[in-house]
């Protein structure tokens, strides 16, 4: 297990001991800045602890909290799911480790976005299973290369993993790509797995977000969601999914993750109190949201294309943003570029090849939740150390 986003914290713990000042710039974590979980929400989870009896809960997630995203799923995507088919899991990252638990054996063939969230080559990985990577087309606004999806497919191939907006690179996927994808899904009967956890963190009009669970339902498809970045409440450890699966494709790994949810007893129950509250109450704080991330977004985008060596695409949802830096003769790697960006100026940024070997090298990801103040200062930090100010 090789997990870039947490990994780097190593040097730079070590760089805080040493006094300097740090700008923690690699996880997207929005309650660590000036995004704060909505009250109802905190009020919700204080009264459920006061009034539940804090036992343990459904395997599968407490019926009112899956009634409750049956509905808000039909409010945001016009689709119908059914309460049975939906699954509370300790965050999308515990969805991610007890799916591919049921359904990768020893040399299995996973078909994951390259650059992607790193949690699925990890899992992936630790069941012995082989992520093949397909790439993001930075020339294209970082869209799904299509044609490479359908070449890597072989008859190890499993499922087909979609994270629509993208991290790390901020991108939303077109519905005529999404549809391609799923045309392919369907030809080869290979499920799909689509995260969708940043799908309410949209912040350019002009790429609106198309769910997966929009396609035909002759498609095989798990949907990943949660409450930590839409909902701020990342600490809070509540995620789901829910499967659309007409002809039963996927019915051996619904059982197979059954039993490892049976197994854990239950996510936590007075969190998916506050979850569903979430769900059901005031939804403004979101519009605040995205104006904050939007405008983040414009100023990163400028900014860091001011910086020589560096270039990069503009983001149009999720926290995120995914340069390239030219490593030039200073650094062999983007991990060195990173490490030593770290020690020199404190800017905590990840290397882009935590994010994929094969495309996402000489690059790295960066977010978008810190205030321009914040922005400001690490971007300046960050050219003075490329034009050789500091060294």
């Amino acid at each position: 297990m090789n997990y870039a986003i947490r990994e780097i914290t190593v040097p730079a713990a070590a760089a805080a001991a040493r006094g300097m000042k740090m700008y923690n710039f690699n996880i997207g974590d929005p309650n660590k800045w000036d995004f704060e979980t909505p009250e109802y929400f905190k009020e919700t989870l204080r009264q459920a602890v006061d009034n539940t009896d804090n036992g343990y809960g459904d395997s599968q997630g407490n019926l009112d909290l899956r009634e409750a995203i049956v509905d808000r799923e039909y409010q945001k995507n016009g689709i119908r799911i059914q309460a049975k088919d939906v699954y509370v899991t300790a965050g999308v990252s515990e969805c991610i480790n007890v799916m591919f638990g049921a359904l990768v054996e020893p040399g299995d063939e996973i078909l994951v976005p390259g650059p992607g969230y790193p949690n699925y080559d990890q899992y992936i990985n630790f069941y012995e299973g082989k992520t093949v990577p397909y790439r993001m087309i930075e020339s294209e606004d970082w869209r799904p290369d299509v044609d490479m999806l359908r070449d890597r497919i072989t008859n190890r191939t499993k499922a087909i993993v979609v994270i629509n907006p993208n991290n790390p690179t901020g991108a939303v996927y077109s519905e005529k790509d999404l549809r391609e994808i799923g045309d392919i899904a369907a030809e080869y009967d290979i499920p799909v797995i689509s995260d969708e956890i940043y799908d309410k963190i949209v912040f350019d009009e002009s790429v609106p977000f198309f769910s997966m669970s929009r396609l035909p339902d002759d498609i095989p498809r798990v949907i990943l969601n949660g409450f930590s970045k839409v909902n701020l409440m990342p600490g809070w450890r509540e995620g789901y999914c829910y499967f659309m699966d007409r002809n039963g494709l996927m019915d051996e790994i619904r059982e197979g993750m059954m039993k490892q949810f049976r197994a854990r007893i239950c996510a936590n129950v007075p969190c998916q109190e506050a979850a569903r509250a979430s769900l059901q109450g005031p939804q403004d704080y979101i519009v605040e949201m995205n104006r904050k991330l939007r405008e983040r977004a414009e100023y990163s985008y400028k900014r860091l294309n001011e910086i020589p060596g560096i270039s990069t695409n503009k983001p149009h949802g999720a926290l995120y943003i995914f340069p390239h830096v030219d490593l030039g003769d200073r650094w062999k790697t983007d991990r060195d570029f990173v490490y030593d960006l770290i020690d020199k100026t404190g800017v905590v940024l990840v290397h882009g090849s935590g994010f994929c070997k094969e495309f996402g090298q000489s690059h790295f990801r960066s977010i978008l939740l810190p205030p321009m103040n914040k922005l400001e200062k690490a971007y300046d930090l960050l050219e003075k150390f490329m034009t050789g100010k500091i060294d």
